[in-house]
């Protein structure tokens, strides 16, 4: 049977088939604890756009605005803009889920306000990152396909970009999540018990997709370092 090169064998299920299996496994995690908690309504009775002004106002956040997107689960903050982006689902639903998501996002508003040195990080690398992303496809089908050894090199740079971007994106995610948990409960929007431990299996299911996403970028690296040798 015929494979492009570097495919086939026992480092692509290694180091791609895994951190593959790892990424939907985390998917998974997400989607399950967002449809559970998105189900039970927050004691609070506030929408995640009404959470996510209120944890605004509190931290005397007054330059970000918090829109709606129809992308689901495409919740973000953008820095550059300085817009919270929640989905449909987020924005208008007072559920735990939704508080604890929007929490989150709000987390990041209060990093860039406080000067967060890995977010700033992450500012910095983003557009380098994009652009690596963006040769990446050029990169693969010419250097396994075509056994292009120049383009084989380039997309370990490429990766180690990518590598680098998801280390710095780990801490920030990990303290956004951190403030929201705090926040939430010195602001009562979330009561102890069964709101807390929903909050926290939420936001502790989404920190695995960038765990997923490290663990990926890892595995590309190596497995195009593996093939770089082998030549």
């Amino acid at each position: 049977m015929f494979y492009p090169y570097g495919f086939g064998g026992s480092s692509w299920l290694l180091y791609i088939g895994v951190p593959l299996i790892i990424g939907l496994w985390a998917q998974f995690r997400v989607s399950s604890a967002f449809r559970k908690w998105g189900e039970v309504r927050a004691a609070s009775n506030i929408t995640g756009a009404e959470c996510a002004r209120e944890i605004l106002q509190a931290a005397q956040i007054h330059d970000v605005d918090v829109v709606e997107t129809n992308d689901f689960l495409g919740d973000h903050y953008d820095p550059t803009n300085k817009k919270l982006h929640l989905s449909s689902n987020v924005y208008h639903t007072p559920s735990v889920a939704a508080v604890g998501i929007a929490a989150h996002e709000t987390g990041h508003a209060i990093q860039h306000a406080k000067a967060y040195a890995p977010l700033k990080a992450r500012m910095a690398i983003v557009p380098v990152t994009m652009v690596a992303s963006q040769m990446l496809p050029f990169v693969i089908i010419g250097g396994l396909f075509f056994h292009l050894a120049g383009l084989i090199t380039l997309g370990i740079y490429c990766y180690l970009i990518l590598l680098v971007f998801q280390l710095i994106t780990l801490p920030v995610e990990f303290d956004a999540s951190r403030r929201a948990k705090i926040i939430l409960q010195q602001m009562g929007i979330v009561q102890p018990g069964p709101e807390v431990a929903g909050v926290n299996q939420v936001l502790n299911a989404a920190a695995l997709t960038y765990v997923a996403a490290f663990i990926a970028a890892l595995g590309n690296l190596l497995w195009l370092l593996s093939i770089r040798d082998r030549r």
